[in-house]
C-alpha cells in the first residue's frame, strides 16, 4: 500500500535543538520503515541565528527540501521565526506554534523545548511509540535519556484547547 510523503519543517534560532529534534523525527521514521530525507539550513553559525531543518518521509522521497506551501507540519521553536517559516505550511497543515506556551509551563529547562515539541508532533504522525523510543535511545546520551523520555511523553500527551 502506498503511503504519501509527510513533510515537516522545524525552525527556530541556534541553540534551541532544532537539528536534534529533526534527527529524532528522521530516526523514528526510519525505524518505522519509511524512506527518509533530511536537510538542515543554518543561518548564522552561532547561537541566536536562524536555523531550520526539513524532514520528509514516506515510500519514496527524492528531495530533502520541503517547498513553500507543502509542509504538513510546522514546528517553530521561537515565535520570532514563525513569520519567516509560515509560508512553508500547506493549507490545512498543522502549525505547532501554539504548543510553545504549554511547553514553557511544562519544562524545567529551556534545553527540553525541542524534546517536548517533538513529543507533541509524534502524537500526530502515525509513527509508533516504540519507534520514537528507539530514536530517542539512538540520539541521546544515556545520562540524559530518561529525563528526555519523560519530557517527550509530556509533549506527546499535551492537548491544546
Amino acid at each position: 500500500m502506498k503511503r504519501s510523503v509527510c513533510n515537516i519543517v522545524f525552525g527556530g534560532i541556534g541553540g534551541q535543538g532544532i537539528l536534534k529534534a529533526s534527527e529524532i523525527c528522521a530516526t523514528a521514521a526510519l525505524c518505522e520503515g519509511h524512506h527518509v530525507k533530511k536537510s538542515e539550513v543554518h543561518g548564522m553559525a552561532q547561537r541566536g541565528g536562524s536555523v531550520e531543518s526539513h524532514v520528509r518521509f514516506g515510500d519514496a522521497v527524492y528531495s530533502p527540501l520541503v517547498g513553500a506551501g507543502l509542509a504538513d507540519f510546522l514546528v517553530c521553536f521561537h515565535k520570532d521565526e514563525h513569520q519567516r517559516l509560515r509560508p512553508f505550511l500547506k493549507p490545512g497543515g498543522t502549525d505547532l506554534t501554539d504548543y510553545l506556551e504549554p511547553a514553557a509551563r511544562a519544562i524545567t529547562h529551556p534545553r527540553h523545548l525541542n524534546t517536548f515539541l517533538v513529543g507533541a508532533l509524534s502524537a500526530r504522525l502515525g509513527i509508533g511509540e516504540e519507534s520514537w523510543t528507539k530514536a530517542m535511545h539512538a540520539v541521546f546520551d544515556a545520562k540524559i535519556l530518561e529525563e528526555n523520555l519523560k519530557v517527550f511523553r509530556a509533549g506527546r500527551s499535551v492537548e491544546i484547547q
